[in-house]
């Protein structure tokens, strides 16, 4: 239940702090209790939800293409942005 070395916490610890949350009915008393972000206990907690939804969903589909899909998602979000950016600067010079 300790961070990795590239300072990211192990699936253990976050279903362990999922936990501590659940049972103290507060995030912010599970914070305290691990010393650490209350924003990460809200985020695994709410990645959880979504994973069980899924599941309930679609019992024979696939979570390993959902979270292929979702990082794929994550990654056109972020050329995307990238390339509005661009954009902008380019287009900087065609009004002066």
């Amino acid at each position: 239940m300790e961070r990795n070395k590239k300072n990211q916490y192990t699936q253990e610890f976050k279903n362990h702090a999922i936990e501590l949350a659940k049972e103290f009915q507060s995030s912010t008393r599970a914070r305290k209790k691990l010393g650490m972000s209350e924003s990460n206990i809200r985020k695994w907690i709410q990645q959880r939800e979504q994973d069980d939804e899924l599941k309930a969903l679609s019992p024979g589909g696939s979570m390993e293409e959902f979270q292929r899909l979702r990082k794929e998602n994550a990654e056109l979000k972020k050329v995307n942005f990238i390339v509005k950016a661009a954009a902008a600067v380019f287009c900087q010079g065609q009004f002066k």
